[in-house]
């Protein structure tokens, strides 16, 4: 679940709210999912998280709701629910992984995670929109703002001023002024 919820890049509504049938593995793994204002998109799985799909469905069994996620009573994942299994599997993660201590990992900070993934592999924006389901091109903007390699690439494309070094004289005038001010 927190691997399809990444690599899908999807809001914790999305998630939750993921029926059995927006799932298709095969010939590619696929979920169609239903975002925001309605509207829809389709996303391939990466292969580790259509193995890992594969894998939940195994030990899911059949229950009667409709959510491809289920808590440990077969019932619909919540929101709380979802948080509650990232927090714990971020504090096991930290004991392996020190530099996740301190650090605060919510649902979202996994979508903004896929963004700068999807961001950093395609260098397109428009990419990243389309993955996340933004309605504008203006909300995947701040993915520019957040990426380092984007400034980095700024300052290595600015041609470097040429400077002389020199002796600077002043003028008798202005040494004349200086001396008046401070008596």
């Amino acid at each position: 679940m927190l691997h399809a919820c990444f690599a899908a890049g999807l809001r914790v509504s999305e998630l939750i709210g993921l029926p059995l049938t927006a799932l298709s593995l095969q010939p590619t793994p696929t979920v169609q999912v239903q975002g925001k204002g309605r509207r829809q998109r389709a996303l391939p799985l990466w292969k580790q998280a259509a193995e890992d799909v594969r894998a939940w469905l195994a030990v899911r069994g059949e229950v009667r709701v409709p959510e491809l996620f289920v808590n440990h009573q077969d019932q619909a994942m919540t929101r709380v629910g979802f948080t509650y299994l990232l927090d714990k599997y971020v504090s096991q993660a930290a004991a392996h992984c020190p530099t996740l201590l301190g650090k605060r990992v919510s649902p979202h900070v996994l979508r903004h995670s896929c963004a700068m993934v999807i961001y950093q592999a395609t260098g397109d924006l428009r990419k990243v929109a389309l993955w996340l389901g933004h309605a504008n091109m203006q909300t995947a903007e701040i993915y520019l703002q957040a990426d380092p390699a984007e400034k980095l690439e700024a300052i290595k494309s600015v041609v470097p001023l040429s400077l002389r070094r020199g002796h600077f004289t002043a003028p008798d005038r202005l040494i004349a002024k200086l001396r008046e001010a401070s008596l």
